[in-house]
Protein backbone atom coordinates (compact mmCIF):
# COMPACT_ATOMS: atom_id res chain seq x y z
CA UNK A 1 0.00 0.00 0.00
CA UNK A 2 3.14 2.20 0.28
CA UNK A 3 4.17 1.94 -2.56
CA UNK A 4 1.25 2.32 -4.32
CA UNK A 5 0.77 5.99 -2.67
CA UNK A 6 4.20 6.57 -3.30
CA UNK A 7 3.41 5.54 -7.14
CA UNK A 8 0.32 7.78 -7.30
CA UNK A 9 2.26 10.70 -6.04
CA UNK A 10 4.57 10.72 -8.30
CA UNK A 11 1.46 10.59 -11.00
CA UNK A 12 0.26 13.66 -9.99
CA UNK A 13 3.30 15.73 -9.95
CA UNK A 14 3.45 15.40 -13.46
CA UNK A 15 0.88 18.49 -13.70
CA UNK A 16 2.94 19.77 -10.78
CA UNK A 17 5.06 22.92 -11.34
CA UNK A 18 8.60 22.45 -11.32
CA UNK A 19 10.19 23.56 -8.26
CA UNK A 20 7.17 21.66 -6.25
CA UNK A 21 7.06 18.49 -8.42
CA UNK A 22 11.34 18.61 -7.57
CA UNK A 23 10.44 18.48 -3.73
CA UNK A 24 7.56 15.51 -4.87
CA UNK A 25 10.50 13.72 -5.94
CA UNK A 26 12.75 14.20 -3.08
CA UNK A 27 10.25 13.41 -0.72
CA UNK A 28 9.21 10.12 -2.42
CA UNK A 29 13.17 9.27 -2.61
CA UNK A 30 13.36 9.88 1.26
CA UNK A 31 10.10 8.02 2.42
CA UNK A 32 11.80 5.15 0.26
CA UNK A 33 14.46 5.76 2.32
CA UNK A 34 12.55 5.58 5.23
CA UNK A 35 14.12 8.98 6.02
CA UNK A 36 10.61 10.02 7.95
CA UNK A 37 11.74 13.93 8.67
CA UNK A 38 13.24 14.27 5.60
CA UNK A 39 10.35 13.57 3.41
CA UNK A 40 8.05 15.14 5.76
CA UNK A 41 9.83 18.33 5.03
CA UNK A 42 10.01 17.97 1.47
CA UNK A 43 6.57 17.13 1.00
CA UNK A 44 5.83 20.44 3.23
CA UNK A 45 7.93 22.23 0.91
CA UNK A 46 5.59 21.08 -1.85
CA UNK A 47 2.54 22.11 -0.55
CA UNK A 48 3.85 25.80 0.14
CA UNK A 49 5.22 25.87 -3.89
CA UNK A 50 1.70 24.43 -5.18
CA UNK A 51 -0.89 24.89 -2.35
CA UNK A 52 -3.61 24.07 -4.80
CA UNK A 53 -2.22 20.68 -6.09
CA UNK A 54 -3.55 17.29 -3.66
CA UNK A 55 -0.09 15.93 -4.84
CA UNK A 56 1.69 17.14 -1.35
CA UNK A 57 -1.35 16.53 1.02
CA UNK A 58 -1.43 12.64 -0.01
CA UNK A 59 2.22 12.42 -0.18
CA UNK A 60 2.49 13.86 3.71
CA UNK A 61 -0.74 12.22 5.06
CA UNK A 62 0.94 9.05 4.21
CA UNK A 63 4.07 9.53 5.72
CA UNK A 64 2.12 10.62 8.78
CA UNK A 65 0.67 6.99 8.84
CA UNK A 66 3.87 5.98 8.49
CA UNK A 67 5.08 6.92 12.07
CA UNK A 68 1.33 5.95 13.01
CA UNK A 69 0.57 10.12 13.80
CA UNK A 70 -3.19 9.66 12.75
CA UNK A 71 -4.11 12.45 14.21
CA UNK A 72 -1.92 14.89 12.39
CA UNK A 73 -3.24 12.76 8.93
CA UNK A 74 -6.60 13.29 8.80
CA UNK A 75 -6.96 16.79 8.36
CA UNK A 76 -3.96 16.67 5.67
CA UNK A 77 -5.69 14.08 3.74
CA UNK A 78 -9.41 15.67 4.31
CA UNK A 79 -7.68 18.93 2.67
CA UNK A 80 -6.45 16.52 -0.45
CA UNK A 81 -9.93 15.24 -0.85
CA UNK A 82 -11.21 18.63 -0.64
CA UNK A 83 -8.93 19.81 -3.45
CA UNK A 84 -9.72 16.25 -5.62
CA UNK A 85 -12.63 14.27 -4.32
CA UNK A 86 -11.72 11.71 -6.99
CA UNK A 87 -8.26 10.32 -5.12
CA UNK A 88 -8.60 6.42 -4.32
CA UNK A 89 -5.45 6.52 -2.27
CA UNK A 90 -6.49 9.61 -0.36
CA UNK A 91 -10.00 8.16 0.40
CA UNK A 92 -7.80 4.57 1.00
CA UNK A 93 -5.39 6.17 3.33
CA UNK A 94 -7.59 8.19 4.97
CA UNK A 95 -10.55 5.46 5.63
CA UNK A 96 -7.33 3.60 7.21
CA UNK A 97 -6.74 6.61 9.67
CA UNK A 98 -10.32 7.09 10.86
CA UNK A 99 -10.84 3.72 11.29
CA UNK A 100 -7.26 3.23 13.34
CA UNK A 101 -8.71 6.53 15.92
CA UNK A 102 -11.98 4.54 16.29
CA UNK A 103 -13.74 6.63 13.80
CA UNK A 104 -15.37 4.06 12.01
CA UNK A 105 -18.27 5.60 11.25
CA UNK A 106 -16.80 8.44 8.87
CA UNK A 107 -14.18 6.25 7.57
CA UNK A 108 -16.89 3.77 5.72
CA UNK A 109 -17.96 6.25 3.11
CA UNK A 110 -14.17 6.45 2.46
CA UNK A 111 -13.65 2.55 2.64
CA UNK A 112 -16.21 2.07 -0.17
CA UNK A 113 -15.31 4.78 -2.29
CA UNK A 114 -12.09 3.25 -2.58
CA UNK A 115 -13.40 -0.28 -2.66
CA UNK A 116 -11.29 -1.91 0.73
CA UNK A 117 -13.44 -4.63 1.09
CA UNK A 118 -11.28 -5.64 4.13
CA UNK A 119 -10.85 -2.56 6.32
CA UNK A 120 -14.42 -1.32 4.90
CA UNK A 121 -15.61 -5.26 6.66
CA UNK A 122 -13.61 -4.02 10.13
CA UNK A 123 -15.50 -0.41 10.21
CA UNK A 124 -18.69 -2.50 9.61
CA UNK A 125 -17.96 -4.85 12.57
CA UNK A 126 -17.29 -1.83 15.06
CA UNK A 127 -20.68 0.07 14.04
CA UNK A 128 -22.66 -3.19 14.33
CA UNK A 129 -23.24 -3.95 10.73
CA UNK A 130 -22.48 -7.23 10.69
CA UNK A 131 -24.30 -8.80 7.71
CA UNK A 132 -22.53 -6.42 5.55
CA UNK A 133 -19.46 -7.12 7.21
CA UNK A 134 -19.53 -10.61 6.40
CA UNK A 135 -20.42 -9.88 2.99
CA UNK A 136 -17.32 -7.64 2.53
CA UNK A 137 -15.08 -9.59 4.45
CA UNK A 138 -15.80 -12.65 2.28
CA UNK A 139 -15.09 -10.94 -0.70
CA UNK A 140 -11.99 -9.79 0.42
CA UNK A 141 -10.90 -13.37 1.49
CA UNK A 142 -11.17 -14.08 -1.86
CA UNK A 143 -8.61 -11.83 -3.46
CA UNK A 144 -6.33 -12.53 -0.46
CA UNK A 145 -7.62 -16.10 1.25
CA UNK A 146 -4.40 -16.38 3.60
CA UNK A 147 -4.67 -13.29 5.36
CA UNK A 148 -5.06 -14.37 9.04
CA UNK A 149 -6.16 -10.74 9.82
CA UNK A 150 -9.29 -11.09 7.21
CA UNK A 151 -9.90 -14.83 8.72
CA UNK A 152 -10.20 -13.38 12.24
CA UNK A 153 -12.53 -10.73 11.40
CA UNK A 154 -14.55 -13.01 9.70
CA UNK A 155 -14.74 -15.03 12.51
CA UNK A 156 -16.06 -12.21 14.43
CA UNK A 157 -18.29 -10.76 12.19
CA UNK A 158 -19.92 -14.38 11.71
CA UNK A 159 -19.87 -14.59 15.63
CA UNK A 160 -21.28 -11.16 16.17
CA UNK A 161 -24.06 -11.98 13.40
CA UNK A 162 -24.92 -15.49 15.17
CA UNK A 163 -25.12 -13.42 18.37
CA UNK A 164 -27.68 -10.51 17.17
CA UNK A 165 -29.68 -13.52 15.74
CA UNK A 166 -30.10 -15.16 18.57
CA UNK A 167 -30.65 -12.81 20.72
CA UNK A 168 -33.43 -11.59 18.21
CA UNK A 169 -34.89 -15.29 18.64
CA UNK A 170 -34.88 -14.92 22.08
CA UNK A 171 -36.66 -12.01 22.50
CA UNK A 172 -38.56 -11.66 20.05
CA UNK A 173 -39.76 -15.32 19.43
CA UNK A 174 -39.86 -16.78 23.08
CA UNK A 175 -42.25 -19.78 22.74
CA UNK A 176 -40.71 -20.92 18.76
CA UNK A 177 -39.62 -24.41 18.36
CA UNK A 178 -36.41 -23.03 17.24
CA UNK A 179 -36.13 -20.73 20.49
CA UNK A 180 -36.48 -24.28 22.63
CA UNK A 181 -33.83 -25.52 20.15
CA UNK A 182 -31.20 -23.07 20.75
CA UNK A 183 -31.86 -23.31 24.56
CA UNK A 184 -31.03 -26.87 24.41
CA UNK A 185 -28.16 -26.45 22.33
CA UNK A 186 -26.67 -23.85 24.64
CA UNK A 187 -27.16 -26.46 27.66
CA UNK A 188 -25.45 -28.95 25.80
CA UNK A 189 -22.80 -26.84 25.75
CA UNK A 190 -22.64 -26.52 29.25
CA UNK A 191 -22.84 -30.48 30.01
CA UNK A 192 -26.95 -29.30 31.45
CA UNK A 193 -28.10 -33.01 30.15
CA UNK A 194 -31.89 -32.33 31.62
CA UNK A 195 -32.23 -29.25 30.86
CA UNK A 196 -31.17 -29.66 27.25
CA UNK A 197 -33.28 -32.66 26.79
CA UNK A 198 -36.33 -31.08 28.01
CA UNK A 199 -36.04 -27.98 25.58
CA UNK A 200 -35.10 -30.25 22.74
CA UNK A 201 -38.80 -32.49 23.77
CA UNK A 202 -40.39 -28.81 23.70
CA UNK A 203 -39.23 -28.03 20.20
CA UNK A 204 -40.82 -31.35 18.98
CA UNK A 205 -43.60 -30.45 20.94
CA UNK A 206 -44.05 -27.23 18.87
CA UNK A 207 -43.24 -28.96 15.57
CA UNK A 208 -42.75 -32.93 15.83
CA UNK A 209 -41.32 -33.11 12.03
CA UNK A 210 -38.97 -30.23 12.83
CA UNK A 211 -35.61 -31.56 11.01
CA UNK A 212 -32.71 -32.48 12.98
CA UNK A 213 -33.73 -32.08 16.42
CA UNK A 214 -33.57 -35.86 16.68
CA UNK A 215 -30.41 -35.66 15.49
CA UNK A 216 -29.22 -33.46 18.29
CA UNK A 217 -31.17 -35.49 21.08
CA UNK A 218 -29.45 -38.67 19.47
CA UNK A 219 -26.04 -37.11 19.77
CA UNK A 220 -26.65 -35.86 23.50
CA UNK A 221 -27.52 -39.47 24.50
CA UNK A 222 -24.46 -40.97 22.47
CA UNK A 223 -22.24 -38.38 24.17
CA UNK A 224 -23.42 -39.68 27.88
CA UNK A 225 -23.33 -43.58 26.38
CA UNK A 226 -27.24 -44.28 26.60
CA UNK A 227 -26.59 -45.86 23.31
CA UNK A 228 -30.30 -47.70 22.96
CA UNK A 229 -31.92 -44.22 23.28
CA UNK A 230 -29.04 -42.74 21.05
CA UNK A 231 -30.46 -45.51 18.55
CA UNK A 232 -34.15 -44.94 18.69
CA UNK A 233 -33.61 -40.83 17.84
CA UNK A 234 -31.05 -41.38 15.10
CA UNK A 235 -33.78 -43.76 13.87
CA UNK A 236 -36.28 -40.76 13.86
CA UNK A 237 -34.26 -38.76 12.39
CA UNK A 238 -33.26 -41.23 9.52
CA UNK A 239 -37.45 -41.94 8.90
CA UNK A 240 -37.45 -37.78 8.56
CA UNK A 241 -34.32 -37.18 6.36
CA UNK A 242 -33.28 -39.97 4.23
CA UNK A 243 -31.25 -37.86 2.61
CA UNK A 244 -28.99 -36.79 5.51
CA UNK A 245 -25.36 -38.39 5.15
CA UNK A 246 -25.01 -36.90 8.34
CA UNK A 247 -27.97 -38.43 9.70
CA UNK A 248 -26.65 -41.78 8.20
CA UNK A 249 -23.75 -41.54 9.17
CA UNK A 250 -24.47 -40.95 12.93
CA UNK A 251 -26.97 -43.67 13.08
CA UNK A 252 -24.36 -46.18 11.40
CA UNK A 253 -22.12 -45.21 14.07
CA UNK A 254 -24.01 -45.98 17.01
CA UNK A 255 -25.24 -49.10 15.33
CA UNK A 256 -21.31 -50.00 15.26
CA UNK A 257 -21.07 -49.33 18.83
CA UNK A 258 -23.75 -51.67 19.94
CA UNK A 259 -22.41 -54.47 17.84
CA UNK A 260 -25.16 -54.24 15.21
CA UNK A 261 -22.38 -54.71 12.48
CA UNK A 262 -24.78 -55.76 9.20
CA UNK A 263 -27.21 -52.19 9.83
CA UNK A 264 -24.62 -50.56 10.69
CA UNK A 265 -22.74 -51.40 7.36
CA UNK A 266 -25.88 -50.73 5.55
CA UNK A 267 -26.03 -47.24 7.21
CA UNK A 268 -22.72 -45.58 6.82
CA UNK A 269 -22.55 -47.04 2.84
CA UNK A 270 -25.66 -45.15 2.38
CA UNK A 271 -23.76 -42.06 4.40
CA UNK A 272 -20.70 -43.01 1.91
CA UNK A 273 -22.92 -43.09 -0.99
CA UNK A 274 -24.82 -39.41 -0.03
CA UNK A 275 -21.66 -38.02 0.91
CA UNK A 276 -18.42 -39.45 -0.87
CA UNK A 277 -14.96 -39.32 0.14
CA UNK A 278 -15.38 -38.24 3.86
CA UNK A 279 -12.77 -39.41 6.15
CA UNK A 280 -14.53 -40.24 8.99
CA UNK A 281 -17.55 -42.01 7.27
CA UNK A 282 -14.96 -44.34 5.30
CA UNK A 283 -13.14 -45.47 8.33
CA UNK A 284 -16.47 -46.19 9.99
CA UNK A 285 -17.36 -48.05 7.23
CA UNK A 286 -14.06 -50.12 7.07
CA UNK A 287 -14.51 -51.16 10.65
CA UNK A 288 -18.10 -52.37 9.99
CA UNK A 289 -17.11 -53.92 6.97
CA UNK A 290 -14.29 -55.84 8.93
CA UNK A 291 -16.43 -56.84 11.73
CA UNK A 292 -18.76 -58.38 9.20
CA UNK A 293 -15.81 -60.14 7.17
CA UNK A 294 -16.03 -58.09 4.51
CA UNK A 295 -12.06 -57.62 4.28
CA UNK A 296 -12.14 -56.25 0.84
CA UNK A 297 -14.50 -53.88 1.37
CA UNK A 298 -12.22 -52.70 5.08
CA UNK A 299 -9.34 -52.37 2.78
CA UNK A 300 -10.97 -50.27 0.05
CA UNK A 301 -12.68 -47.81 2.45
CA UNK A 302 -9.25 -47.32 4.19
CA UNK A 303 -6.83 -47.42 1.78
CA UNK A 304 -9.35 -44.71 0.11
CA UNK A 305 -9.36 -42.41 3.17
CA UNK A 306 -5.47 -42.40 3.66
CA UNK A 307 -5.10 -41.11 0.07
CA UNK A 308 -7.57 -38.47 1.13
CA UNK A 309 -5.99 -37.36 4.32
CA UNK A 310 -2.49 -38.83 5.21
CA UNK A 311 -1.68 -37.16 8.37
CA UNK A 312 -4.05 -37.09 10.91
CA UNK A 313 -4.89 -38.56 13.80
CA UNK A 314 -8.12 -40.46 12.31
CA UNK A 315 -5.39 -41.28 9.28
CA UNK A 316 -2.80 -43.16 12.08
CA UNK A 317 -6.67 -45.03 13.35
CA UNK A 318 -6.70 -46.08 9.32
CA UNK A 319 -3.08 -47.54 9.16
CA UNK A 320 -3.52 -48.89 12.51
CA UNK A 321 -6.61 -50.77 11.56
CA UNK A 322 -4.83 -51.89 8.01
CA UNK A 323 -2.15 -53.58 10.55
CA UNK A 324 -4.67 -55.35 11.80
CA UNK A 325 -6.47 -56.33 8.08
CA UNK A 326 -2.55 -57.63 6.86
CA UNK A 327 -2.04 -59.38 9.79
CA UNK A 328 -5.45 -61.37 9.75
CA UNK A 329 -4.62 -62.28 5.99
CA UNK A 330 -0.70 -63.19 7.08
CA UNK A 331 1.10 -60.22 5.42
CA UNK A 332 3.93 -59.43 7.92
CA UNK A 333 5.57 -56.84 5.12
CA UNK A 334 2.67 -54.79 5.03
CA UNK A 335 1.48 -55.33 8.59
CA UNK A 336 5.09 -53.86 9.36
CA UNK A 337 4.52 -51.13 6.61
CA UNK A 338 1.49 -49.73 8.62
CA UNK A 339 2.19 -50.52 12.42
CA UNK A 340 5.41 -47.98 11.04
CA UNK A 341 3.33 -45.41 10.09
CA UNK A 342 1.02 -46.00 13.01
CA UNK A 343 3.22 -45.15 15.21
CA UNK A 344 5.06 -42.02 13.46
CA UNK A 345 1.59 -40.28 12.57
CA UNK A 346 0.89 -40.66 17.08
CA UNK A 347 3.99 -38.82 17.61
CA UNK A 348 3.23 -36.26 15.08
CA UNK A 349 0.22 -35.93 16.33
CA UNK A 350 0.56 -35.91 20.22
Amino acid sequence: MTIATLLAVLLFAQTTPSDAASHLHAAVEASKQNQVAVAMAEFKQAIALAPDDPSGYVGLGQVYMQISNYTEAIPVLKHALELNRDLLVAHRLLGYALLAQGYSTEAIPHLKQSKDWGALGIAQIETNQFVDAVVNLRDALTEKPDDPDLVYYLGRASQMLANESNEKLLTQFPQSARTHQLKAENYSVLHQIQKAETEYRAALLARPNLPGIHLEIGELYAENSHLPEAEKELREERKLRPGSAEAAYRFGQILLQEGKVEESKRELSQANDLAPNMPETLQALGKAAFLNGDKVLAEKCWTHQLSIESQSQLAAQAHFDLASLYRSQDKPAETERHMQEFRRLKKVNR
